[in-house]
């Protein structure tokens, strides 16, 4: 018997990666229409650069790149960039289609649900307020909260007792299976793999090793019933 779902956050809830490109395009035109003298194709290979050195989640960024370009930190340029970007992370910051739906659907049957990120504590609450779904989870675990990331046991284990369930009770969604799905699939959940929200340049193979692979998020509500139907 399900007795509750817990959702990966970045790209099973959200589409994080479309929201941070939306982002840092809108900070590198700022920043050029501040003064700064490079090439917009350029400066994005830069910054997605220094991403990948530092964390996606890196605060200091524009810092690290203008201290590159001009050797020196120009505040007007920075200002500028940082507030395009924040303002287009607002915009584009929206869940997938029938996230929403999806959600109630499973209230509506009485499970428990809940969020397991890597992503920074400060960051997942933001998004979920954004996103105007910071009550709808029982609870929410992020990477501060055990100090280790997925596939390690510990955050599974965590959640798992927060939300007071077996795991064989529990079904994990997440789109990146070497994280998400590994560390379930080892805590004894069911996993589901949201193909949807698939971010690698490789193309995903089947359901990745997970029990379910779904293309849509509302696809989740059938494999419920049928489990619990199954158990009926």
């Amino acid at each position: 018997m399900i007795k509750a779902v817990i959702f990966d956050l970045d790209n099973t809830i959200m589409d994080f990666m479309a929201m941070k490109e939306n982002a840092i395009k809108a900070a590198v035109k700022a920043m050029i229409d501040s003064g700064l003298n490079v090439e917009s194709g350029d400066a994005i290979g830069e910054l997605y650069a220094i991403y990948d050195k530092e964390g996606i989640e890196y605060q200091k960024v524009f810092n690290i790149f203008l201290e590159k370009n001009l050797g020196h930190i120009d505040w007007k340029i920075l200002s500028s960039g940082v507030v395009a970007y924040r303002k287009a992370r607002e915009a584009s910051l929206v869940t997938y289609p029938h996230v929403t739906l999806t959600l109630t659907g499973l209230l509506r049957r009485g499970l428990k649900l809940a969020v397991l990120s890597d992503a920074p504590r400060r960051e997942a609450w933001l998004r979920l307020c954004y996103l105007q779904l910071q009550h709808t989870f029982d609870t929410v675990i992020t990477y501060e909260d055990t100090g280790l990331k997925k596939p390690n046991l510990t955050p599974f284990r965590k959640v798992l007792s927060l939300i007071n369930v077996e795991p064989q009770e529990t079904i994990m969604v997440g789109d990146w299976p070497e994280r998400d799905l590994v560390g379930a699939r080892k805590a004894g959940m069911c996993t589901v793999f949201a193909r949807y929200g698939f971010a690698f340049q490789r193309k995903p193979s089947g359901r990745e090793g997970a029990d379910y692979a779904i293309d849509d998020i509302r696809e989740l509500i059938e494999i419920v019933d049928e489990k619990n139907r199954d158990k009926g």
